[in-house]
């Protein structure tokens, strides 16, 4: 159950717009992609076996639902449906021009879909390990671990050097939006995050909060500067390094957003004067999105209910306490990974 604002130090950051639940039922019965093909050979352990034997669970996982966007998605009852929205994810007030601009860079079947093509099927399960920035890995030793994993997904500020034995050093995809990117390496480039994740097989998933990540993704995949916008001027290879194809990002869809928002984490903050800056946090999107693309998925350094042990963060030298601000439930969220790891459906790691 989620907690209200009377019950923690919640703080408020001014930076995304408001979110307000969306109908996306009428984009999952179009033409969509799955974000990867599961493969040719069952999984015996996989998480959609959980799912199935779950009488909550089932009724609120739908695996075919389309996780990315790209342009062969792009029509314009989408642009219909989204421009008339006011949550952050939507397009209200954004400039058809250039979503549609942008969309049509991602135009190939490669776009669609997260996880690479296998050349021959794979022995046993996919399995995917996404790491949060909690605290709890500090000393934890899970570096290997989390390497053993057919991909790695990170987040914002994903320090690695000096914490490989916790945190390991694979990074497959590295989520984020413009925002949490910049925040992370301004406040935490003095504990080591001075840039990004890269590397030739890295991919870089986009989470458009606004047009921002429409502007930014356009501008990296043509390796030229952000023309407009608060970010104007930008030249985003010296964040995501000089190559510059399509293939090297992908977008999440609005309405995947939506539906996970709806879903697993419809927050009673919604119904409080938090209500119109409240979405998931970017952990949460990128957790949901392995959930729903991998045949197993572990969670490492995500909120568990002894956070109190921790520090906020496992790159920090001084323990500092975590805090709730208001435009995210981490007491919904932390509920969330704890009965779907009850659930078998994700292994969370705790301590």
């Amino acid at each position: 159950m989620a907690s209200t604002p009377k019950d923690l130090e919640y703080l408020l950051k001014r930076q995304d717009p408001g979110w307000h639940l969306v109908s996306t039922q009428a984009f999952f019965q179009t033409k969509t992609w799955k974000s990867g093909p599961r493969k040719n050979q069952p999984c015996q352990r996989s998480l959609s076996l959980a799912i199935q034997r779950h009488q909550r669970f089932r009724g609120l996982f739908n695996l075919s639902t389309p996780v990315l966007l790209w342009g062969g998605l792009f029509t314009p009852e989408l642009w219909d449906h989204l421009s008339r929205r006011g949550d952050p994810y939507s397009w209200q007030g954004l400039s058809q021009q250039a979503i549609a601009s942008t969309l049509s860079l991602l135009n190939s079947s490669e776009s669609a879909r997260l996880l690479a093509t296998p050349r021959k099927p794979p022995a046993g399960c996919v399995r995917c390990a996404v790491v949060g920035n909690g605290g709890i890995l500090n000393g934890s030793g899970q570096g290997p671990n989390i390497d053993a994993h057919d991909y790695v997904f990170r987040l914002n500020g994903a320090v690695i050097k000096g914490f490989e034995h916790d945190v390991g050093t694979k990074t497959s995809f590295y989520g984020f939006t413009v925002n949490t990117m910049k925040n992370s390496l301004i406040s935490y480039q003095h504990l080591g995050f001075t840039s990004v994740p890269q590397g030739q097989d890295l991919r870089y998933l986009f989470i458009p909060a606004g047009i921002r990540e429409y502007l930014m993704l356009r501008s990296a995949i043509l390796g030229v500067p952000v023309p407009e916008g608060p970010d104007r001027g930008d030249r985003p290879h010296t964040y995501f390094g000089p190559e510059a194809s399509a293939r090297k990002f992908k977008l999440l869809h609005p309405a995947f957003i939506s539906y996970v928002t709806q879903r697993f984490l419809k927050s009673k903050l919604i119904n409080t004067n938090f209500g119109n800056i409240y979405m998931p946090s970017t952990g949460a999107l990128v957790l949901l999105t392995a959930l729903h693309t991998c045949d197993q998925v572990s969670a490492y350094g995500f909120i568990t209910s002894n956070y109190q042990n921790y520090s906020d963060h496992y790159f920090e030298r001084e323990k500092k306490p975590l805090i709730f601000y208001g435009n995210h439930d981490l007491p919904l969220e932390a509920a969330l990974w704890r009965d779907l790891h009850e659930a078998g459906i994700l292994w969370l790691y705790q301590r």
